[in-house]
Order: structure tokens, then sequence, then C-alpha cells
């Protein structure tokens, strides 16, 4: 019989500090209490709250109603086989629209209906040419393998330091290649060509043209986030962090820096270029402020059009960008250049800090464009060196297949 999968966890703002107990009877009482405790230490970052979630409830709810075990009975052939469920997982699991896990209802939070474990879905450029997901049509990206192994990893370590059980299971899987493809070779990094950007970026200031009550932030935000490689993250206001006006900041040598929270909640300064100074000069001449902020000024770094405050929904930034990237891609089809535009209807938000990183890492020293970026080695940063790359397709590119 098919049970009603229903959430476990509620966001951040409704996650209490003591759970009572299972909130269904096939989830183990102390499972869930365990599970609990793991996702409470996380409260620092909704992002890395987010993705523990998704992980952890998943095994939960597996354990209970696929294994029937508990936590402490799972082994390695069972973390093995809970891998192999998640790569195919029952229809009645997996959704096809991302939605809120509880809903307000009479003052009270209830699990949504709607919600599933995984959820199918299918491209941008698919979605744009009318395209729907199906649950035949799910299936697990290699990132998503990868976060499996290392939240359940990081559970499972978390429950030997509270002497929950003693053997890590996920840390048994040996051959962990059978599901993760190893990379050879650096990978491909995603981001726009200069012909694209160029058209992208003139799209933005076309659009503050003609309407800069709307478009002046937008032109803002499209600079930002290529000139200083933000996170959209880093842009929306959060529990940890609000970008103000007053972040940028000049020091003592009459340098700007741009001092934002990112991934990890690491705080870091960003070098701010002159154009970037000049964008900034910009957007708050528009907004009726002084040409550079002075210290401490509080101001929403991107506010509401409407009302008063920031911008706290990243999903508001993403849908202003891809207005940006919409128009773009009229204007390039008008031109002709139709390869270009097929590539840029798949690009995201976040093509953008890799645009401006592969940009800059061409000219700048690495571990200047290291530190702006906040990668954690230059390792990370070599990622976006493609010279390389050029070379070894210029060598291949007149290779013979038949002899003259």
């Amino acid at each position: 019989m098919k049970k009603q999968l229903k959430p476990l966890f509620d966001s951040l703002d409704y996650l209490d500090r003591e759970p009572t107990t299972a909130p269904y009877a096939y989830i183990d009482a102390d499972d869930y209490r365990m599970a609990h405790h793991f996702l409470y230490c996380y409260r620092g970052s909704e992002a890395t709250y987010n993705a523990y979630r998704r992980e952890v409830e998943r095994l939960l709810h597996w354990c209970g109603s696929v294994a029937h075990k508990n936590l402490t009975a799972l082994r390695r052939a069972d973390i093995e086989a809970f891998i192999y469920f998640c790569q195919r997982p029952l229809a009645h699991w997996i959704g096809l629209k991302n939605v809120a896990r509880f809903v307000d209802r009479g003052g009270d939070r209830i699990p949504n209906p709607d919600w599933h474990p995984f959820v199918a879905s299918v491209s941008k450029v698919a979605h744009q040419q009318g395209k729907t997901a199906s649950a035949d049509s799910f299936s697990l990206s290699q990132k998503a393998l990868q976060a499996i192994f290392a939240i359940t990893g990081s559970f499972y370590n978390f429950l030997i330091q509270e002497d929950y059980l003693e053997v890590n299971p996920v840390a048994q899987v040996r051959q962990k290649s059978k599901f993760i493809r190893k990379q050879q070779g650096k990978p491909m990094i995603r981001r726009l060509s200069n012909l694209q950007w160029d058209y992208v970026i003139e799209t933005a200031e076309l659009l503050a043209k003609e309407n800069p009550a709307q478009h002046e932030r937008t032109l803002f935000i499209m600079n930002a986030l290529f000139s200083m490689y933000l996170r959209i993250s880093e842009l929306a206001s959060s529990a940890r962090w609000t970008p103000e006006m007053g972040d940028f900041a000049r020091d003592q040598d009459g340098c700007w820096w741009f001092t934002t929270v990112g991934k990890g909640n690491k705080q870091r300064s960003i070098a701010v270029s002159d154009t970037m100074q000049a964008a900034l000069t910009r957007y708050r001449t528009f907004l009726g402020f002084s040409a550079l902020p002075a210290p401490g000024d509080t101001t929403p770094l991107v506010p509401k059009n409407r009302g008063h405050g920031p911008i706290s929904s990243t999903r508001q930034i993403r849908e202003i960008v891809q207005h940006c990237f919409d128009q773009a891609v009229t204007r390039m089809m008008k031109d002709g250049f139709k390869e270009d535009v097929t590539q840029l209807q798949a690009a995201t938000v976040h093509w953008l800090r890799h645009t401006g990183i592969s940009e800059d890492v061409k000219h700048r020293p690495r571990e200047h464009v290291r530190d702006d970026a906040g990668h954690g080695s230059s390792a990370i940063t070599d990622k976006y060196i493609d010279i390389e790359m050029r070379e070894r397709h210029a060598s291949a590119k007149k290779k013979r297949i038949k002899s003259d």
C-alpha cells in the first residue's frame, strides 16, 4: 500500500529547539529526534539547512517505509540499496514541481499534500519549448549523488559523535565509482561567451534607459553579479546577512572594497573596480543619494521596487536576471546569432559569477581572483583558466581521418 509521504521538518523559522515525537508512526522516534538535533546545528545557514534537510528526510522516509529499519540497523548494503532507490524512486515519491513543505491554515502549519521527496524537472530550454516534467523522466544528477553521499556521511558522523551508534555505513561503501563518475581533467565551466555577455549587459543598459524606475536596479544587479562574482544569495537579505550600501567602503589608501557574507557563513572583502564603482555611483544617483556611500550607511543595497526594505527572495532576483536574459535572446535572434541564442537560453544567474571569474583570471593574479571569489584554494580558481583547453582544441582542430 502506497503511503502518502509527508514532510518531516519545517523551515528554519518554524524549527523548534526540542522535538516532541516523530510525526508519523513509521518513522522511528529516536531517529527523528537525532535528525532534528543534527539539522538544528545548521540553523545558521538557510541554504545549508535546506540541503541537509532534503537528504535526511529522504533517508528517514526510506528507512521507515521501504527498508523497515531504523538508522542504527543500516549497514553498507542498505546504504547502497538506498542510493539505488534514490536513482530510481517509486513514482509516488516524485513530484512535478517544487512546493513548500508546510502551509499555513487557520493559524496552524500543516504538511503540504503536494510535497514529494523528489522532483522531476526539465531543462530551462525544454521548458521554454513547452515541454513538461513527468515521473518517468526523473533522473538524479552526479551533483545530487555527491550530495547524498556527503550529507548522509556527515549525518552518520554526527550520530557517532553523539554515541547513537558506532559505525558509519556510508564510509564503508568502497566503490563509490559505481555511482559517481570521476572527472578526468578540468570540468567545463558554464559561462557566457564574450558576445553573449555583451548582449546581456547592453540589454540591461537599454532596459534601464527605457524604464529607469524598473530597471536601473536590474542594471546594477547585473554589474554586481559579473564584476564582483557575487552569488545570488549574497544580494538577497537573509537572517544571517542583509547587504547594505555601507558594505561598500573606502580604506586608508582610497581603495574601495565590498564586504559580503557568502557560502559557509564566511565574510570576505572584494576589490571594487573603477567600472563597478561607476556602476554604484550611477545607481545611487538614480536613487537620489550621494555618489558614494558614507560609512555606516544602512540603506538596503537591493531594495524592493514596491514597499520598503531589501529584497529577501533569491527567486525575485532570479526573475530579474531571467527577464534580462530573455530580452537579450530576442535581440540576438533578430541579429542572426542563432547558435549563441541556444546556449544563452540555458544560462542561469550563477553563470554570471563564472563568467566574471573566467574573464578576470585571464588578466589578474589568480590569488587575487581567488580571494575576491571566496574560493577555498587556488585549485578551485584554476578550473576557470581555459587557456589550456583552447590550446588542446586548437591542436586537435585539423586532425585528419583520411590521408591525402
